[in-house]
């Protein structure tokens, strides 16, 4: 059970995260939602002790999370996967080095500093890169890697931490949308197959809806909306997002990863060529 109890996060005089209260159990898999600046990010980064709260507390299976330091820190670092938006990988390295990278935590510091991983984490890393069918670019340069096949590998990285809970902070947001489908089917499996809990802000309604048994929607750094997929009405929508510059409501095709395919209108003038085209 991840607990957060009345977590608040200021930087200087604006309140980033504003006493949110909530509990998670092992497991879910939970979407949160909100306009840019809501706190979703900040929420993750306090969680995964990357920022520490200003007032409030974090608790993990009775274990205050916020309080750790040294090595209990770094350990629960390990237990709690962070995957992030521009997939921090080491660009030169070849992608099955920044697999192996997520053994960090579970090893020695001369086993880090001389760069020796075991036949077995190196058999780990393949099998990660596999099960996200990536396992043919083991040997490439990660910055050659398109942004699709990049968030897999960050994925696999996250794996080899053998974490307890993986967050993803807008792990799709600068993806197509075959390749968030992707990612984010990778994501459910793991939830579904591990029983790993999966924490991930989204952008999008139409993804939290299709993968997150729960939805929690932030606005001004507060929790607005905690519930279940089809609870998520107009309403609720309104307040996460609240209204256009004029008043009305917003649409949620602006929130939406759905692929639409629009064919043009061909002029009149098209000829012999028209009906072929038409068939395209």
């Amino acid at each position: 059970m991840l607990e957060i109890r009345d977590v608040t996060r200021r930087f200087g005089k604006n309140i980033a995260v504003n006493g949110v209260a909530l509990e998670i159990p092992q497991g879910q898999m939970v979407g949160i939602i909100g306009r840019s600046g809501a706190g979703k990010s900040t929420l993750l980064r306090m969680i995964n002790r990357l920022i520490d709260p200003s007032q409030g507390s974090i608790f993990f299976d009775g274990s205050e999370v916020s309080a750790l330091r040294g090595s209990t820190l770094r350990r629960w670092q390990r237990d709690c996967a962070m995957i992030f938006q521009q997939f921090n990988l080491v660009p030169r390295l070849d992608v099955l080095t920044n697999v192996l990278l997520g053994r960090l935590n579970h090893r020695s510091t001369a086993l880090n500093l001389l760069s020796i991983f075991s036949r077995e984490e190196r058999a780990q890393a393949i099998a990660a890169l596999e099960r996200l069918d990536i396992a043919r670019t083991a040997l490439q340069a990660a910055g050659t890697l398109s942004g699709g096949q990049q968030q897999r590998v960050a994925i696999a990285r996250a794996l080899m931490q053998q974490p307890r809970m993986i967050l993803a902070d807008e792990p799709i947001a600068s993806l197509d949308p075959l390749n968030a489908k992707v990612v984010m089917d990778a994501l459910q499996d793991i939830n579904l197959r591990e029983g790993i809990t999966v924490i991930t802000n989204l952008h999008t309604l139409d993804t939290a809806r299709a993968y997150c048994s729960r939805i929690i929607g932030m606005a001004g750094g507060k929790v607005v909306f905690d519930g279940a997929p089809e609870e998520l009405t107009r309403d609720a929508v309104r307040m996460v997002y609240g209204a256009d510059g004029d008043g009305s409501e917003i649409s949620e095709a602006i929130t939406s990863t759905s692929i639409r395919v629009h064919k043009p209108k061909l002029p009149a003038s098209a000829g012999p060529l028209q009906p072929a085209l038409e068939r395209l």
